[in-house]
């Protein structure tokens, strides 16, 4: 016989209005800070609001009693279905004690912190197993497992298995390769451990990439190849289409050829594992991305991946996770410096001859967030605040040619050494003259500049005697292409006592009054020369505003930060306090003793003959003027016991840290090339647009963002872009892509010929 239901004693409707109905019979209801757990209206649970253990167990007791189940009860106390059953479990194991955690994180694990995630991650680079770095770094395999999945390492061993792919498209051209399936995965399998991506692999030895889907809109076989460990990139897989949107940016592919960016990067990074978005890929979007002016990563989510995977080939361009989780892993193997160096010895390979004058300033980044880094002056915001300062070097047309990020905001004087160390890794023995502004003005440093070879070209710094009138000279040149006219005058100076003799050129301005002094070691070039070298360095402060503008050079990549050294000295802080009261006490001493020698100066002498009849009928005058000295000679035995400088561990309370400088550094690279791909089509533009001086970036910009007809054929692949916004343009457009058509570029990873055509 079936008992009857039994009948509901509180519907959830008539609740009052401090309760939560967990079910017909079931109420929690708090005031005053307490909580009372009721059923058919006896209370069987009652606890202080906060009391995490005990809630804890009054929702196991409704549970275990039957009076509530677990979706219910988890509703009622806004927990998760799984969290209720992790209570359950806990109570099961160990009582009303397992119930209770103490916070942070448990004690007796080892933990890996920001410098052991890069340890892990250069030990998995060298080729590391996963025990043997776990013996290295003290912690278990199971956590060094977690963390190369963090850093963006596939750790899961590949499966060998036999996969049914299907058969090869018909048209083998589609797929980079006439090869069938098997063959595809047999090439883009890894030859060796293919969770081992620190290895370099020749730009040579590249197998050509190879694809084992029919569709290009459809890379599912592809992406389950890369996720089995048997594919390291995606093979480029286009298909027709109309009006594609930014196909323009395919114009580039010449100018990134040239640079070798995605051979050097193989050469620096080897791989990154097996991956669909492999290495190549990700240079490719990323310098895509910089040419259309997406400027970060988390602009991806305002435009469609699909569009934007058409440009590189695939069915879905890697999003923002994706591109980030990439960008981390290459960032974390540390290998930053090395790219950009070989970056930059291939240009000097290319463009040897604009290396003769290489301009250095650093780059100020201000940082608003909040933790406590160094402080510089920023010059365009004429304030000091927290940043970060990258130095640039630029040759003689102002291209950038590699990029160095400091310690600590050092300035010019102290990073000139070690610019100039790595300039001459980079160009070799060639003569240069390096160029810089006042911040690098040490007349020691220069004479230890020339006689590592260098050549100096700066401003003097300081007070110096003016040229007369007649000493200057008009001098006319033409000179890159345009005529120059300077008022000049010519002459030698010596530094350091005599010890140090060089060559000053000084520029009389429009006005007959101001005057510009240029000091150099260069005496055998033409005085309008010197003069003309030394004012293009503003080419540089163009170039940095262009960046910031269009290729948002001051943002921050990552909140990820770096120890720095505790011992760096710093601006004692004590100091400059009593050094600023010193000042002022100096002011005060000059104002009262002022009014005192007035009063000296006005001094009837028929009432007070004597300096000691003054002296008594001013008393009150020359008493404040005492005081005022004794606090000046007091602060200033207090400022002699200050020292000037202390280390910044003494200064900063907490940790000494800087910003992460690889991940923006590969960035910085990255936008580096796109920024001379774009140079380089304004270069080639330049002799077929008319206003080429003025508009021939704007135009680029808009060629790059422009329409264009995709058609693939069996060995090329021919862009079609639409007209531009005025027939002038259009035939500007037309000019560029004939002229970029006869260099035969070829897409990355494919034998696609790339063709350009203007619609008429």
């Amino acid at each position: 016989m079936h008992e009857p239901p039994q009948r509901e004693l509180l519907p959830p409707e008539f609740a009052p209005q401090d309760a939560i109905a967990i079910n017909a019979r079931c109420l929690v209801r708090t005031q005053d800070g307490h909580r009372v757990v009721l059923v058919a209206g006896l209370p069987i649970a009652h606890y202080a609001v906060g009391d995490a253990m005990a809630e804890a167990h009054a929702m196991v007791g409704l549970i275990d009693q039957g009076w509530a189940d677990q979706i219910d009860v988890a509703r009622a106390f806004g927990r998760d279905e799984r969290t209720v059953r992790r209570y359950q479990r806990r109570f099961e194991d160990g009582g009303l004690a397992a119930l209770g955690r103490p916070g942070g994180y448990p004690r007796g694990r080892p933990r890996t912190d920001r410098g052991r995630a890069r340890r892990v991650g250069r030990l998995r680079g060298e080729g590391k197993s996963l025990r043997q770095i776990a013996d290295a770094v003290g912690v278990s395999e199971k956590a060094i497992r977690k963390q190369l999945r963090r850093l963006g390492w596939p750790v899961a061993k590949p499966v060998q298995a036999e996969l049914p792919l299907p058969a090869p498209a018909a048209d083998p051209n589609l797929s980079g390769s006439a090869a069938p399936a098997e063959a595809a995965v047999e090439s883009a399998a890894p030859a060796a451990d293919p969770n081992l991506s620190g290895s370099a692999v020749p730009a040579e030895q590249e197998p050509l990439l190879v694809s084992a889907d029919r569709d290009p809109a459809d890379r599912r076989v592809d992406r389950l190849l890369a996720k089995l460990g048997l594919l390291e990139d995606a093979a480029p897989l286009f298909r027709d289409g109309e009006r594609v949107p930014r196909a323009g940016v395919l114009l580039a592919l010449p100018a990134l050829a040239q640079s070798g960016v995605v051979d050097t990067a193989r050469e620096v990074y080897g791989s990154i594992g097996p991956a669909f978005y492999g290495l190549r890929t990700t240079i490719v979007a990323l310098v895509f991305l910089a040419l259309l002016r997406i400027k970060r990563p988390e602009a991806l989510k305002e435009h469609a991946p699909p569009e934007l995977g058409r440009l590189l080939g695939l069915d879905r361009a890697p999003e923002v996770k994706t591109l980030r989780r990439k960008v981390t892993h290459l960032a974390g193997l540390g290998r930053a410096t090395e790219f950009g160096r070989r970056l930059a010895q291939r240009r000097v390979r290319d463009f040897g001859d604009a290396m003769g004058f290489l301009y250095l300033d650093g780059h100020v980044r201000a940082y608003h967030g909040k933790r406590t880094l160094p402080k510089t002056h920023v010059a365009r915001m004429r304030i000091a605040m927290p940043a970060t300062t990258d130095y640039w070097v630029n040759d003689a047309a102002g291209e950038p040619l590699f990029v160095v990020t400091t310690e600590a905001n050092a300035g010019l004087v102290k990073m000139l050494p070690d610019l100039c160390k790595e300039i001459r890794g980079v160009v070799g023995d060639r003569r240069v003259t390096i160029v810089f502004d006042r911040g690098g003005w040490s007349p020691k440093l220069f004479q230890q500049l020339i006689a590592d070879g260098f050549d100096i070209l700066t401003y003097r710094k300081g007070r110096s005697r003016r040229r007369l009138r007649w000493e200057f000279r008009e001098h006319r040149a033409i000179l890159d292409g345009r005529e120059v006219v300077y008022q000049l005058a010519d002459h030698g100076i010596r530094l350091l006592g005599g010890k140090l003799e060089l060559r000053q050129v000084v520029r009389l301005a429009d006005d007959g009054h101001h005057q510009t002094q240029v000091v150099t070691s260069r005496r055998d070039l033409p005085a309008i020369e010197v003069a003309y070298r030394m004012f293009e360095r503003w080419r540089q402060e163009n170039f940095f505003k262009y960046l910031r503008d269009e290729y948002a050079l001051d943002a921050l990549v990552d909140y990820q930060l770096d120890p720095a050294d505790p011992q760096r000295d710093v601006p004692n802080p004590a100091f400059n306090k009593v050094d600023a009261k010193l000042r002022k006490a100096r002011a005060e001493v000059i104002q009262l003793s002022a009014r005192y020698g007035i009063e000296a100066l006005v001094n009837p002498e028929a009432k007070r003959r004597t300096m000691r009849g003054f002296k008594i009928a001013t008393t009150k005058l020359a008493s404040p003027v005492k005081d005022a000295l004794r606090r000046y000679a007091k602060l200033e035995a207090q400022r002699a016991r200050l020292p000037r400088r202390i280390p910044v561990g003494e200064v900063v309370s907490g940790d000494v840290v800087q910003l992460a400088t690889e991940r923006k550094h590969l960035t910085d690279v990255i936008k580096m090339v796109a920024y001379q791909a774009e140079t380089d089509l304004v270069r080639r533009i330049t002799p077929h647009y008319h206003r080429a001086d003025d508009e021939a970036r704007t135009l680029i910009h808009s060629a790059l963002a422009n329409t264009g007809d995709i058609a693939v054929t069996d060995t090329e692949l021919r862009v079609t872009f639409a007209p531009l916004s005025s027939p002038h343009r259009t035939a500007a457009l037309a000019a560029l892509c004939a002229e970029l058509d006869a260099l035969a570029p070829r897409f990355p990873g494919t034998r696609l010929r790339v063709r350009y055509a203007v619609a008429t």
